[in-house]
């Protein structure tokens, strides 16, 4: 079986080469990943200039084909997103509506082309929200025909009104990090079944 590529969107508001916490988490999933022989590559989202939209090619200088492009070479996608007001980032909302476009783009036998492809979710923040984030993110993803492995996200939130960020707090190993490794190794098993073996067309 040829290899299998992951490929983390980082949802990050914040340029590089700032820290950001929703890169941290997505980079560890890449890591787990790895033990599970998946090659993988990170895109931070807001170093390129993703027009609003729910087009594959909004035009005038969008980048989004360019990732789009990376998306549909993958076999595991996986968004990693931070919290704001109890919701995804803006910047995770903006991939998510690009996402909505993959609805009209078909194969030849009339299925998404997103079709076999298997989706993780990495939620970082310092308030309550994870799981609120997570389900919309999922609900997103699997609409548009990402298949979602059990326990396929992943997530850090903080102390209740505190200031510390994921990437400041530490290793997390028997928490974050135990749940890391289980959506990886759940994703990676997941995509080995549909490679080469995808839905039929209906």
């Amino acid at each position: 079986m040829s290899s299998l590529h992951a490929l983390v969107l980082s949802c990050s508001l914040k340029k590089s080469p700032a820290k950001s916490s929703s890169e941290l988490i997505g980079r560890q999933l890449l890591t787990a990943l790895a033990d599970h022989d998946v090659t993988g590559e990170l895109v931070r989202v807001v170093d390129h200039d993703v027009r609003f939209g729910v087009s594959v090619d909004e035009g005038d200088g969008d980048e989004w084909p360019a990732v789009r492009k990376k998306v549909l070479a993958a076999d595991i996608l996986i968004i990693a997103t931070p919290i704001w007001m109890g919701q995804p980032a803006s910047v995770c909302k903006l991939v998510l509506e690009r996402l909505d476009a993959e609805l009209s783009e078909k194969d030849a036998e009339g299925r998404p082309l997103v079709y076999g492809k298997v989706a993780l979710v990495g939620v970082v923040g310092n308030e309550d929200g994870a799981h609120h984030v997570t389900a919309e993110v999922f609900q997103a993803l699997n609409d548009v025909g990402f298949t979602l492995p059990a326990a396929g996200a992943t997530y850090w939130v903080g102390e209740a009104m505190g200031s510390v960020d994921y990437n400041e707090s530490g290793p997390k190993p028997d928490t974050t990090g135990t749940t890391t490794k289980t959506a990886a190794a759940n994703a990676a098993h997941l995509a080995r079944a549909l490679h080469g073996n995808n839905y039929p067309a209906s």
